[in-house]
């Protein structure tokens, strides 16, 4: 049994990690795969009542492979840290099968009181270099955590969250979950932020056309017909367009 994981570890980072040239290279100097094999030595002493021997093979792994784990976090199978430099993942944290975290990953908690205060990461999750997932929530199966994003609720199965605080970015269909994706960001992604944003100024646009509006009704009917044509513009992604606004010289820029 021991020496399958070990196979199974290894033939997942040769299929995860394109920089992995051989079986001995990985075995000999991936921090990442050392840290899990040493919690499979110390979460059994950790269970057995072991505490104190088992924190001190954790931390030792600690100082040589930069990765913390804590003994009493359930850790899933084919488990692939890359990298592996600052990851931590707290006591009471459960990850699932064919999980892949990226360096600076935290899995941490929020609260002081016992209990469960860590994460629980589904199957096949990837979550990318310095991103955080603070708290007591669910990160569902086949989710994507973006690089840098902190994660302070539930996650959907299969969604991409990005930002600070993280926000929905899309959602995977079932057939795409199982295509890996570095660092858990794909390409092309839109940014939610700016999304809102670019809503924000279609809107002010279109408050603006009717303010002009408004003002060219109240003008005398011999200034109406001084009026130049100002079209308002509009995102190309807006399905209907507003039409141009008639407005006076005096209005646009003072010109009469």
């Amino acid at each position: 049994m021991v020496f399958k994981r070990l196979k199974e570890d290894v033939d997942t980072i040769m299929h995860r990690d394109p920089a992995a040239h051989s079986v001995w290279e990985v075995l000999l100097c991936y921090p990442g795969l050392h840290a899990v094999l040493v919690h499979r030595l110390s979460h059994p002493l950790w269970a057995r009542g072991w505490r104190t021997f088992a924190r001190f093979l954790s931390h030792v792994a600690k100082v040589f492979t930069g990765v913390e784990i804590h003994p009493g976090a359930r850790l899933g199978r084919r488990l692939f840290i890359d990298h592996g430099t600052g990851v931590v993942i707290g006591e009471t944290a459960e990850i699932g099968d064919d999980v892949t975290l990226y360096q600076g990953v935290t899995l941490g908690g929020t609260s002081l009181l016992p209990g469960k205060r860590h994460p629980t990461v589904g199957h096949g999750v990837i979550i990318g270099a310095g991103a955080h997932v603070l708290g007591p929530h669910t990160v569902g199966d086949g989710a994507r955590i973006g690089a840098n994003a902190v994660v302070l609720s539930d996650v959907p199965a299969g969604a991409t969250m990005v930002g600070i605080p993280a926000r929905l970015a899309g959602r995977a269909r079932p057939a795409e979950r199982d295509a890996f994706c570095s660092y858990g960001t794909p390409e092309g992604i839109p940014d939610p932020v700016a999304g809102t944003l670019a809503s924000l100024m279609d809107e002010v646009r279109r408050l603006n056309a009717r303010l002009v509006a408004l003002e060219i009704r109240g003008l005398p009917e011999n200034e109406r017909l001084g009026a130049e044509i100002v079209p308002v513009p509009t995102r190309k992604t807006e399905q209907a367009p507003l039409a141009p606004v008639t407005v006076p010289r005096d209005v646009a820029g003072r010109k009469g």
